[in-house]
Formats: structure tokens, C-alpha cells, sequence
């Protein structure tokens, strides 16, 4: 079987006595699209963090591409093929929307800055924001924001892409896009987690989806199957089984 591009194994994270990552365990395989759900504070957040760098795990270990990473920098796993939005935009606000995606190339995917540019250029077509190139990134509407978000984690050429609540505040018409775009970047061969609230855009790309409550895994499966469990519908979306 072919070894995993990413795994969790058993990762635990505590803050105290507050255990937000719960003896978790997770495995993605390249060209993969996982979905994540669960209650606010379910730990989600945690679960990117720890796969990003931005937090270490208690116990447990992170792997990725057959290496432990579960001490690596964030600097250090964006260069080696993980990339990242964050659930709230954070542009460089002072810098064009073409700046800070050819930051993403240069310093995430280790380009020049001709090459860089050519990448930069290319992933703003991708992304609809070609036009928006030379505006001031902290000009930019919601959604413009979120597909600079996503453009900058493009750019540094990801092998795995975390999409952290992408959606959220969007119209419906807009998350029609975003699904569109992001069904093209599955299709292209990146492998995808995607944390969502917006749970028909998630059944629209991802192969499965695991349900998070409490820091730790509830079930896992396909789609529609995880969707109909009992526990889910009673925890996720506040339906009591019958």
C-alpha cells in the first residue's frame, strides 16, 4: 500500500487541563481531499496548527512524505509542500495583491524573482484575481480577500493545502466559485483537508469527511454515509436521533 503524504498519530495537545487534540490520528494519501467538520471549538483549528507548525503536539507525532515533522518551523514545512489559509485573511495589507502572492513563491516555493513573477502572474489567472493585480491587498472585498488567501498558499506550490473555513461569509453565489476552484486544484493533484461550515461545499469536493468533537476523531468515512450517522446529526447539526 502506498505510505501516506501525511499522518497524525495519536497526537495529543493540551493547554493545562484543557485538552484540545485528543489522542488523534489521521492519515491522508497524495491527491486525497479530506473534509472536517465538527462544533465550534472542537479543536479543528488545533488540528491545522499542529500540521502547519504552529503549535507542536503534547505527545504523538506528525508526519510528512515518511518524515517526522512534529518539530519542523512553519518556515520549514511551507518550503517542503504544505500550504495554508487562515479562517480570518491575513493579507500583507501595505503590499499589492501581486506582491504577496510572489512573497508565497519566492519564500514558500524557494523561485527567483523571474520565475516568481511567472508564478505569481499564473496563479492570479487561477484564482480570478489577475486583474486586482497591482491593487492594494488590504483594499480588497471579502471574497477578493479569500482568494488572495488562497493565491498565496497556491504560490508556494503545495503538495497538501489546508483550507481553514474558506467560505465562511460568503453568498452562495461566491461559494459556487470558491468550489469551483478548489474541485480544479483537487483535480490538478494537490492534496486537500478543508475545515468548512459550509457543509454542501465540502460534499461537493472532498472523497471523505471526519467528524471532530471534543478534540478527538468521531467518525470517519464517505461523505453522505458520515452525514447520515445518528451521533453526527445529534452533535454536528443539533438533531436528535430517533
Amino acid at each position: 500500500m502506498m505510505a501516506a503524504l501525511l499522518e497524525l498519530r495519536n497526537v495529543t495537545k493540551s493547554y493545562g487541563s484543557l485538552c484540545v487534540t485528543d489522542n488523534l490520528s489521521v492519515a491522508l494519501h497524495g491527491g486525497e481531499a479530506l473534509g472536517i467538520i465538527g462544533p465550534n471549538g472542537a479543536g479543528k483549528t488545533t488540528m491545522f496548527n499542529l500540521i502547519s507548525g504552529n503549535v507542536t503536539p503534547g505527545t504523538g507525532s506528525v508526519h510528512f512524505q515518511g518524515q517526522n515533522i512534529s518539530t519542523w518551523p512553519p518556515f520549514k514545512r511551507a518550503i517542503s509542500g504544505i500550504g495554508r489559509t487562515y479562517q480570518v485573511p491575513q493579507p500583507f495589507v501595505g503590499m499589492s495583491v501581486y506582491e504577496n502572492v510572489l512573497v508565497g513563491a519566492m519564500f514558500g516555493a524557494s523561485h527567483n524573482e523571474r520565475t516568481g513573477g511567472e508564478l505569481a502572474m499564473h496563479v492570479l489567472e487561477r484564482t480570478g484575481l489577475a486583474t486586482k493585480a497591482g491593487r492594494l491587498a488590504g483594499n480588497l472585498t471579502l471574497l477578493d480577500r479569500k482568494r488572495l488567501e488562497l493565491a498565496k498558499a497556491l504560490a508556494t506550490e503545495p503538495k497538501l493545502l489546508l483550507l481553514d473555513e474558506i467560505g465562511g461569509g460568503l453568498t452562495e453565489h461566491e461559494v459556487h466559485e470558491l468550489v469551483a476552484l478548489i474541485k480544479s486544484i483537487h483535480v490538478g493533484g494537490t492534496a486537500i483537508i478543508w475545515i468548512e461550515h459550509v457543509v454542501h461545499a465540502l460534499m461537493a469536493v472532498v472523497d471523505r469527511l471526519m467528524v471532530i468533537n471534543f478534540g478527538a476523531k468521531l467518525v470517519e468515512g464517505e461523505p453522505h454515509v458520515v452525514m447520515a450517522n445518528p451521533e453526527v446529526r445529534n452533535i454536528y447539526l443539533g438533531v436528535e436521533a430517533v
